[in-house]
């Protein structure tokens, strides 16, 4: 995603253990991509710390956990022409009381959409680890659910100089293919770097999945249930800048509408909810 982002003072790196937890193994799902699946490597002999994590348990319409997440609120297209405005309302984001979080697009009365983007600026921060997270995306054309991460040099440096992850990206269209991609200076919009995750059958729609990233200096690996499908390293920048050895913050968003994806049409059902069972934030000893 092009991210046309408020600047905001960022805190620094929270080491409070928000919630400690073992990480149970998941079963791989059959994907396809440009590059051959592998089985995941071996974790480092060191294990890593849990940062930070939310299990999303709560009342049904309570609001996400304030202590780590804010929300970037608006319209205005985003960089993308995008077509919703993000709002903090329960209506766009809260707990579902069976352990999700709840982002929902909707349309308006008037015809406008409204939804939700949650962030972790300001609360906490990582640089290499793992970072993971359940998700059910939602589905139909023009709706483009997200799990990312961007630099928190941001309000200094802006975008894409901060530099991208995008663990999970997927556009209405695909239903049955998600994307990870990196942004950086030279290498960013549609010429980021990156590549397609694709079931064999059915939409990603359908089930919860685990995205995840291993973020290690000097690579960002992507995985989907445990299957990893693409690994990238400075030389894959042919030369451009690698701007992935710094503290970044996590993104939680469902866009409607925008240049990649198009706009929603008379297919499209709304509201639609992206649930987040539970995210996990890794940081290496």
């Amino acid at each position: 995603m092009t991210k046309d982002d408020q600047s905001r003072a960022d805190g620094a790196i929270d080491r409070r253990r928000l919630l400690t937890l073992g990480l149970g193994a998941a079963a791989a799902v059959g994907l396809t991509g440009v590059a051959t699946l592998r089985p995941e490597a071996a974790r480092a002999a060191t294990a890593p710390t849990l940062l930070a994590a939310d299990e999303f348990d709560g009342a049904a319409g309570s609001a996400p956990n304030p202590g780590i997440w804010r929300h970037d609120l608006g319209g205005g297209g985003w960089g993308n022409g995008e077509l919703e405005v993000y709002t903090d309302s329960r209506r766009n984001s809260a707990l579902d009381g069976s352990g999700n979080l709840a982002i929902t697009a909707r349309r308006e009365a008037d015809g406008s959409y409204t939804s939700a983007r949650l962030t972790t600026q300001g609360t906490y921060s990582v640089q290499y680890g793992r970072v993971e997270a359940r998700i059910k995306i939602p589905r139909g054309q023009g709706i483009w659910p997200a799990f990312w991460m961007l630099g928190t040099d941001l309000p200094q440096v802006g975008w894409p100089a901060c530099g991208e992850i995008d663990i999970m990206e997927n556009i209405g269209r695909e239903p049955g293919t998600i994307h990870g991609t990196v942004h950086g200076p030279g290498y960013s919009g549609a010429e980021g770097i990156g590549t397609a995750a694709t079931l064999p059958s059915g939409a990603f729609a359908d089930a919860f999945h685990v995205y995840a990233v291993d973020w290690r200096p000097g690579s960002i690996s992507w995985s989907v249930d445990g299957a990893t499908y693409r690994t990238i390293t400075p030389a894959d920048t042919n030369g451009d800048p690698w701007v992935f050895d710094k503290p970044f913050f996590v993104v939680l968003n469902v866009a409607v509408g925008g240049g990649w994806p198009g706009a929603p049409d008379a297919t499209t059902a709304f509201p639609q909810q992206m649930l987040v069972d539970w995210i996990r934030v890794w940081q290496n000893a």
